[in-house]
C-alpha cells in the first residue's frame, strides 16, 4: 500500500514498533527509541523524521485525566438534527467546550459528540443548547476497556 510522501512506500515492523512506543507515550526519546527497535539514535531520529513528514504522525500530545481535574463524567451524545439544521447544530457543537470529541457519522444520527462534565446538572445544560435544532440520545461512559491505541497497520513483508 503506497503511502503519500512515504519514501519506501510502505510502513514496516520498526515503523511499527517506533509509532506504537510513541502513542503510549509521545516524550519517548530517540534513544529509548533505538534501543527498543535495535538501531541507531540518527537512525530512529530519520525515520521519525520521515513519519512525520509524510503525515503519518501528526503531532504530540499530553493525556489528561478529565477526572482529575474534576469533570468525572463523560457521556456520548448521538445528535440527529432536524431537517435543514445540520450546519446549526455542527456550530453548536462546536461552540460547546465539554465536547471534546465529535464525529459526522452514518446512521439515523449525523453525529456522535464526547462530553466530559462535572455533573449531571452539566449534561442536562449541553443537551439543552442541542435539543432546539436537533434530536439527542445521551449513553454515560460507565469504563473504557479499549483505551486510544493505533489501528492495525499495512505493513510490507520482510523479504
Amino acid at each position: 500500500m503506497k503511502r503519500l510522501g512515504y519514501e519506501s512506500g510502505h510502513l514496516d515492523r520498526i515503523d511499527e514498533t517506533i509509532l506504537t512506543t510513541l502513542m503510549e507515550n509521545g516524550r519517548t526519546t530517540t534513544a529509548e527509541l533505538a534501543r527498543k527497535v535495535k538501531l541507531s539514535s540518527p537512525s530512529v531520529a530519520e525515520r521519525v523524521k520521515r513519519l512525520e513528514e509524510a503525515g503519518i504522525i501528526t503531532g504530540y500530545s499530553a493525556n489528561v485525566s478529565a477526572e482529575a481535574v474534576g469533570l468525572p463524567i463523560a457521556v456520548w451524545f448521538r445528535v440527529r438534527p432536524v431537517p435543514g439544521e445540520m450546519q446549526r447544530v455542527a456550530e453548536i457543537i462546536q461552540g460547546i467546550p465539554e465536547i471534546t470529541q465529535c464525529d459526522r457519522v452514518t446512521g439515523e444520527d449525523c453525529f456522535l459528540a464526547r462530553a466530559n462534565l462535572a455533573s449531571i446538572a452539566d449534561m442536562e445544560r449541553v443537551i439543552d443548547l442541542i435539543v432546539p435544532y436537533a434530536m439527542t440520545n445521551t449513553s454515560i461512559i460507565q469504563s473504557s476497556p479499549v483505551q486510544r491505541r493505533l489501528p492495525p497497520l499495512p505493513i510490507a513483508e520482510q523479504d
